[in-house]
């Protein structure tokens, strides 16, 4: 498999990104972080970076650290991520360009994010990167990824139905299955994990990057945004991971 499907065009009432992997990219300023966080708290870093990504530090806390699993102290932790590594964090390539176009044509799109709003909004500040009219934390739902309650709270923040066409963008298996079981549509980006494991996590398309993903049409308020997606993952066959969807 390569990525070298032919472009191909989907449409859908509004877009849903992950933060982390999707948007920015900040694992060198997580490992630093969690390797001094994990000193704290008397737990083995590479242990909780072996089950990190993708997953709320809370429910992370309940299982490694109980007395720390409360939101004042995850708040502060995860607050002090972009103030003391800031410069460690990197844009996922494709991600500005695209937020710019779609505020620009008034898309509905929000972030859905594992992270809390402390630690969420210090990256877009630091990397001053747009902030979404509506944002979904860590803090907004009572289960975090794989459940997929947060993605189902986005497309209600959005002021779209359950059987609206949503758009999920994400890099974290257990994001794509909420995604998935949300009843969302789910793009899967290749630049935190393997390609293996976005594959297991069955997305509707995978790419490597958002570079490979532009908006072409935007009805406004309530129409249609579609989107090119460009050098997908193709099958040996030639065949694109997932098919084109038609509106």
């Amino acid at each position: 498999m390569d990525y070298i499907a032919p472009p191909f065009k989907v449409s859908f009432k509004g877009i849903l990104f992950d933060m982390d992997g999707t948007i920015i990219d900040s694992t060198a300023a997580v490992v630093k972080h969690w390797h001094t966080v994990g000193k704290e708290i008397g737990v083995d870093p590479e242990v909780i970076l072996q089950t990190s990504h993708g997953r709320r530090s809370i429910d992370m806390l309940k299982v490694l650290s109980p007395e720390k699993a409360n939101w004042e102290y995850v708040r502060h932790m995860e607050g002090l991520l972009p103030k003391l590594h800031g410069g460690d964090a990197v844009e996922i390539p494709g991600a500005r360009a695209l937020l710019d176009v779609l505020i620009a044509a008034r898309a509905p799109w929000t972030i859905v994010t594992s992270g809390t709003e402390p630690l969420v909004n210090g990256w877009l500040d630091v990397l001053q990167l747009p902030h979404p009219e509506h944002l979904v934390t860590a803090e907004s739902v009572a289960n975090g990824k794989p459940d997929p309650a947060c993605y189902e709270l986005g497309r209600s923040k959005l002021g779209l139905g359950a059987d609206a066409e949503v758009l999920v963008v994400e890099d974290s298996p257990a994001g794509i299955r909420a995604g998935k079981a949300a009843g969302c549509k789910v793009l899967g980006v290749v630049t935190s994990h393997t390609m293996e494991q976005v594959l297991a996590a069955e997305p509707d398309w995978v790419v490597r990057d958002l570079r490979s993903v532009a908006m072409v049409a935007c009805g406004g308020d309530g129409g249609d945004v579609t989107l090119q997606i460009a050098d997908a993952l193709a099958t040996s066959s030639g065949s694109t991971k997932g098919a084109e969807m038609k509106n």
